[in-house]
């Protein structure tokens, strides 16, 4: 067992959010994401982000009320399907995620899709619990900048986290340097590209490094100042996962990765989704 994992950011409204998280995304509720967030707990892991649309945040919560570990060491991500989309569907929807999860307050709300006509419905309601005190930071998921400046002009409150697509092949230049200049914390999904690691520039590097071409990407994350949730349900990999701190990529490889940008999306474009 390692020690668990201190590195982290601290969100604008001064909540400490981890690095590296585990995603638990097509991590099904029949016993297998109980299995997979106790082994991530053992490791070391303190983040963990699921939501209502992966079908599995009653296992999430039996492993976190399981664990031994203090509520207070774990942070728990959830997030607002589209289907619940607007003020009231949206409040009655969270119960509903904080009943599965058996968890009185969630570390980090999101709304996962920006769905036309009901976000800013939406944030409201966000920023209605936040002020409640039921989750500790708001924010939200696969929205564009322009998504972002809408939640600006109608509420209150701005997203304490995006969480996007991110990846070498999508590296999102603009979008990044936008939510930095207003507090935004970007946080990556799929930062593996879908198991797409397939290239010599991360196998050289890896090599120069002595780490593997997962391990090159999720650093290339972190110094990149975004966080980063890569999704396994093996130990092993879990915990390659995690040997991304111990090494650090220079200038020269950071361009490298940078250059491998095509704007390539392997999830939804989140301008031109129908779900």
């Amino acid at each position: 067992m390692t020690q668990p994992f201190t590195e982290s950011t601290t969100l604008s409204n001064g909540v400490k959010m981890p690095w590296l998280g585990l995603g638990v995304w097509k991590v099904k509720d029949d016993g297998e994401a109980e299995r997979t967030v106790a082994s991530a707990l053992e490791l070391g892991y303190r983040s963990i982000d699921t939501a209502a649309a992966y079908n599995n945040e009653e296992g999430v919560g039996a492993a976190i009320r399981n664990s031994g570990i203090t509520r207070d060491e774990i942070f728990v991500t959830t997030k607002i399907w589209n289907a619940n989309q607007g003020y009231d569907t949206t409040l009655a929807a969270f119960e509903e995620s904080r009943r599965k999860l058996g968890l009185e307050v969630i570390d980090l709300l999101l709304i996962h899709w920006p769905v036309k006509g009901k976000y800013t419905e939406t944030w409201r309601a966000l920023e209605k619990l936040y002020k409640d005190g039921a989750v500790r930071a708001i924010g939200v998921s696969n929205f564009q900048i322009h998504h972002l400046k809408d939640i600006e002009a109608s509420g209150s409150i701005l997203p304490m986290v995006n969480q996007v697509e991110y990846h070498p092949f999508l590296s999102q230049t603009e979008l990044r340097a936008y939510c930095e200049s207003k507090g935004i914390q970007l946080e990556a999904w799929s930062p593996l590209m879908q198991g797409n690691l397939d290239q010599s520039v991360l196998a050289d590097l890896g090599a120069k490094h002595g780490k593997s071409a997962a391990q090159i990407v999720l650093r290339w994350d972190l110094q990149n100042k975004v966080v980063t949730i890569p999704k396994s349900t093996n130990p092993v990999r879990m915990q390659e996962n995690a040997a991304i701190f111990d090494f650090e990529l220079s200038a020269e490889d950071m361009a490298q990765l940078n250059g491998l940008n095509l704007d390539k999306r392997f999830g939804p474009d989140p301008d031109n989704f129908n779900f």
